[in-house]
Order: C-alpha cells, then sequence, then structure tokens
C-alpha cells in the first residue's frame, strides 16, 4: 500500500539508496534553492538538509526530481489510478465529469472502508508561529518567504477543493506571524469558494498543508474539473482513505474542521475581503510575477507534528521539478480530460513554454471547421482557459502532440493564414504571464491545421540570405528568426514562403539555438493581438488574416516581467554544495 506520511516515504528512499543527507549547514536565504536547481539538473537523488540556518526543522528537496523516483514512490497506486481513469474515459461521451466521478468515488469507498482514527491527530501535536517555518526566499527579487509546496484546502456548497497555490509567508506588509499572502488565480476553486463566502458575508475558512502523504502532492496540482474531488484522486493514487478531521466532537469544529491528519505542519486561518500587495515572486515562466493586491490570510494557528519535516521545491524558467509533475500526471491519465471536451482527442501544455502560453492540440475534422468548436472548448475549460497560442490539428493516425517539432511541421506545411487563426481579445490571462501589459489582461489566438500540405518548408535560411534580414536563422523548418524591426512592407512574401511563421527576437542565434529557447522565446514574450502581424496583412468582415507569412514579434517590451537571474556568489556557493552532495550520495552507493 501507499505511503501514508511522509516519513515513511524518507525512511524507504534511504533504504532503497534514493536519499541523500547534508548535514552542514545550508541558508534558506537564495543558497537551498539555487542547491535544489542544480539537483534537479543533475538528477540527483531525493535531499535532505538536516541543518537549516535559524531553523529547527530539516528541509527536503528534489523528492519529485526524476520520473523513475515518482513512479517508485506512488508504485502501488499507478495502476489502480489508471484503472480508475480508464474507467471514466469507457464512460459514454453524454456522461459528464460529475458523473463519471460519481461512479468512480463509489469504486473508490468499495475498496477503502476503513480510515485512521482521528482522535489525536499527529499534525496537531505541536503548535509554532510562521516565522519558525523556514523563511525560504528562492530569488534574490522575491517580496519575502514563500511556501513552494503548499496543499490549500478549502470548503464549498459543492465539498472540498485542494489546490496549490503560493503562500508569502513573510515580507511586504503582512502583519509577522499574523498574516499570509494568498495568490491564487481568479479560475481556480478556490476562487469560487471565496466568491461565495464574500457573498454570504462569512469568512473562508482556509487549511495550508506541507508534507503529509505525497499523494496529497499530487492531488493538489491535479487540473482537474471543479466538480471532481482532488481529495479522491489523492485516495486512489496513495491507496489509502484520506484521514481528514471532521466534526467528531473531539475539537471545535470551526477550528480544525478539515485538518489532514497526516501533514507534517499545517497553518489555519481565514480568507476576509482584506487585500494586501504580495510579491514578487521568481515563477515557473522564468520571470518575476510583480507586486500586486491580493488576499490576506489571517492565520488562527501553525501546528506540527514532532518529526516534521519541510517539503520544497523551486520553480524558475522550466524545465524545473514542476516539469516532472506534468510529466507524471499525463502518463497515468492520458489524454482522458482532453476526450471529454467535445472534438478534442489529445492536448499538451508544452512545458518548455511555461505551460499555459502554449497549447498543441489534436480534434477531429469531420465537417468543415469541426477544429474550431474544439478550440473553444478548449479554451473554455478549466487550467486549459489559461492558455494563450492554442495550435490544433486534424487527427491522423501518426501525429503526436508530444513530438513538438513534428507537430509544428504539420501545422506549418498545412496552415493558411487567410482563413486558419483567430484570437480573443480584451480577455482574462494566467496571473502570471505580463505580456498583456496588465495583471490578468491579454489576448488568445488559436490556429487551426488540416487537409492535404499546402508548401514544403525550408530547413535553413540560406535562400534568404540576400534579403535584409537581421542575422537571420532557421529554428525549425519554415521557422524563421530574425532580429529587424520592421520587416511587413518592402520585403518579397513569394521569397518568404517556405518560411511561414517568422520570429522577430532580441537573439536571434540563441533563440533558434534549441527547441527549448525557440518555445520559451516565442510564446513567453509574445500578446497575440498586439504581437501578431503578417506580410500582406488584411481585415475582412472583422477577420483578421494575412497572405504571406505570420510575424510573431518577441522582443522584450518595457512592460514585461524581469528574468530570473541568479547571484553570481550564490551561483558559486550552490556549486560547491551541490558538488558535495552528489560526490559523496556517489560514494556511499560505491560502499
Amino acid at each position: 500500500m501507499g505511503y501514508r506520511n511522509l516519513q515513511s516515504c524518507i525512511a524507504d528512499l534511504r533504504k532503497t539508496g534514493q536519499l541523500a543527507e547534508y548535514h552542514e549547514p545550508v541558508d534558506p536565504y537564495l543558497e537551498v534553492a539555487a542547491v535544489q536547481r542544480r539537483l534537479y539538473a543533475a538528477k540527483s537523488p531525493a535531499v535532505l538538509f538536516t541543518h537549516v540556518k535559524n531553523c529547527r526543522f530539516p528541509m527536503l528537496a528534489n523528492l519529485y526530481g526524476t520520473q523513475q523516483r515518482i513512479e517508485y514512490i506512488f508504485r502501488d497506486g499507478i495502476e489502480p489510478l489508471r484503472s480508475a481513469m480508464k474507467m471514466a474515459s469507457e464512460m459514454p461521451p453524454k456522461f459528464a465529469w460529475k458523473e463519471t466521478w460519481t461512479l468512480l468515488k463509489s469504486w473508490y469507498y468499495s475498496r477503502f472502508k476503513h480510515t485512521s482514527t482521528l482522535r489525536s491527530p499527529s499534525v496537531l501535536q505541536n503548535r509554532i508561529t510562521p516565522a519558525q517555518l523556514p523563511q525560504l526566499v528562492s530569488w534574490q527579487e522575491d517580496g519575502g518567504a514563500y511556501i513552494t509546496l503548499p496543499q490549500v484546502l478549502t470548503h464549498g456548497k459543492h465539498g472540498f477543493n485542494l489546490g496549490m497555490y503560493r503562500v508569502q509567508i513573510s515580507g511586504s506588509d503582512y502583519i509577522p506571524d499574523k498574516e499570509c499572502g494568498l495568490h491564487y488565480q481568479i479560475q481556480r476553486g478556490i476562487a469560487l469558494h471565496h466568491a461565495e463566502a464574500k457573498r454570504q458575508g462569512q469568512p473562508l475558512p482556509v487549511r495550508i498543508f506541507i508534507g503529509g502523504a505525497p499523494c496529497m502532492t499530487l492531488a493538489a496540482i491535479m487540473p482537474l474539473p471543479e466538480n471532481v474531488s482532488e481529495i479522491l484522486f489523492a485516495g486512489i493514487l496513495g491507496q489509502h482513505r484520506i484521514p481528514l478531521l471532521k466534526n467528531t466532537g473531539h475539537f471545535p469544529l470551526a477550528e480544525f474542521f478539515g485538518i489532514y491528519s497526516e501533514a507534517d505542519f499545517c497553518i489555519t486561518g481565514i480568507l476576509t475581503d482584506d487585500e494586501k500587495t504580495e510579491g514578487p515572486f521568481g515563477d515557473h515562466l522564468g520571470y518575476y510575477s510583480l507586486a500586486h493586491k491580493f488576499p490576506v490570510m489571517k492565520v488562527t494557528g501553525v501546528y506540527h507534528r514532532k518529526d516534521a519535516i519541510y517539503p520544497f521545491t523551486v520553480v524558475g524558467r522550466p524545465p524545473q521539478e514542476d516539469t516532472e509533475f506534468g510529466k507524471f500526471i499525463h502518463n497515468i491519465t492520458g489524454d482522458i480530460v482532453a476526450k471529454k471536451l467535445p472534438g478534442v482527442e489529445a492536448v499538451h501544455a508544452v512545458d518548455e513554454a511555461g505551460v499555459h502560453p502554449l497549447l498543441l492540440a489534436i480534434g477531429r475534422e469531420t465537417y468543415p471547421n469541426e477544429l474550431h468548436t474544439a478550440a473553444h472548448s478548449l479554451l473554455g475549460s478549466g487550467q486549459l482557459a489559461l492558455a494563450k497560442y492554442l495550435f490544433i490539428a486534424e487527427q491522423k493516425s501518426n501525429l503526436n502532440v508530444y513530438d513538438v517539432p513534428e507537430f509544428f511541421r504539420y501545422v506549418l506545411e498545412r496552415v493558411d493564414w487567410c482563413r486558419d487563426i483567430h484570437f480573443v481579445t480584451e480577455t482574462s490571462m494566467d496571473t502570471l504571464d505580463y505580456t498583456g501589459g496588465k495583471l490578468n489582461h491579454g489576448s488568445k489566438v488559436f490556429i487551426t491545421a488540416s487537409g492535404s500540405p499546402k508548401r514544403q518548408l525550408a530547413l535553413s535560411a540560406d535562400g534568404v540570405s540576400d534579403l535584409p534580414l537581421k542575422n537571420p536563422r532557421a529554428a525549425m523548418p519554415g521557422v524563421l528568426c530574425i532580429e529587424n524591426t520592421e520587416i511587413k512592407n518592402g520585403l518579397p512574401a513569394n521569397r518568404l514562403k517556405d518560411f511561414p511563421l517568422i520570429v522577430i527576437v532580441d537573439n536571434a542565434a540563441e533563440a533558434a539555438s534549441s527547441i527549448r529557447n525557440f518555445l520559451w522565446t516565442t510564446f513567453t514574450k509574445s500578446n497575440p493581438a498586439a504581437d501578431i502581424h503578417g506580410i500582406d496583412e488584411f481585415t475582412d468582415n472583422k477577420h483578421w488574416g494575412c497572405r504571406g507569412s505570420l510575424l510573431i514579434d518577441a522582443r522584450r517590451k518595457p512592460h514585461h516581467a524581469p528574468e530570473l537571474t541568479e547571484l553570481p556568489e550564490i551561483a558559486k556557493r550552490a556549486d560547491e554544495i551541490a558538488e558535495k552532495i552528489l560526490t559523496g550520495h556517489k560514494n556511499q552507493k560505491q560502499h
């Protein structure tokens, strides 16, 4: 059966040689985060830091740093969860997620009939203050210390919602030990619960868990529909009932309802109408998300089990440890979420582009423009609605959304920029994306591709070397990166027809040097409505198109958020610590 808490998981990893331990002092301010980035890049074991400066709790890094270790941790729950997902995928198409999950819930409760006693929950054994938690600061411009693997539980009229929203526990103008910043996006389940509570004139109780069974961390990040239980998902993956404290009479309902008894730490509190400035924070797009007003959590208590361990991660330009979460989720669920949407066969939120900026999808085209219906379904569904660019292609037996270069080749061979590009303007955006110039504001675009190839794509920039293009570089077949500030006018469209996509960048050599660089540069530095142009462009009945190549201006703009960089002295120290850890673990395994 799966691990019921973090301690049993760590003990097993230690026993099987998948855990390294570092007993020298490590600073939670910038240093340990920089070390974690190196551990992940090196495919290191999980690492337990036992001597954290100014803190009595050990910190656990890189627990989910490789697919091999994730699959080992969840080895007992993967096949049962796949069976549950298969059951869901075989439900009649008319079944909505709600009906599907009701049947899965019955199956779940029939398997796990017993739960642990909640008379003395482990997490309530000791009480501290937020200042006594590890004060993890990942990037030098961060507004304070953050919890980076929180499991945030709220309750509304449709049940519990478990999500992962960043939590600032110090800094800014929060009252020390009395307030935390809770940054959530307006499309998430907690936002619905908070809005519901405000309509009723009531505060929203919040429980923030850290640690516990690894299945709870995965459940918190799982992109499930709002009427689907993350707790149920965690139970199936962890192969046990998740012990949440109910109103048993042993504890006051208002203080302890919903507490996860096996968590390592729990922060209780309430959300009201109050807001304060949260951030900046170095985020997973590779930039800082800036300081903005977000809800304030009034802290009522901080608790921990006697042997508590503080797991953490670090986000930044992908790939990072959170990349592995996305891979694993796809491995166990496949495309079931996509297939619950009309006309959608597969979808891939591309990690190298920051996940939300770029979606690749496959849909049916059984009648003309059916791909439009599928595109609208995707852009209106849960976390997929955060997508900025959506490329959707007609279903073909050999087309794979996870083969990014081949998918782009397929699209660019077939796309007709006169008819196949469609914008959504003046809309809400990912909170972390500043290309629209304002918080939660920007545009989207979806591009369809079907039918037979229309062109042969150029493989190199040699054929356009005589044109007035600054530093032209081919990033992929049919994709040209250049540094010109203006090329719409004065260029022969026929000479560039084999490059249907041209991206204007600050550094063409760097942007075209790898698929990773191209994706990150193009889709994190552009806002479709403002930055897409075209050679020989036109507007017809409110529809925009172009007869020549499509241009994306992916240069850095003044309103963009700053990119994440390391301080040289921190980088040097992190290199030394990471090398000690990796060398020590290698020597230990040899002996």
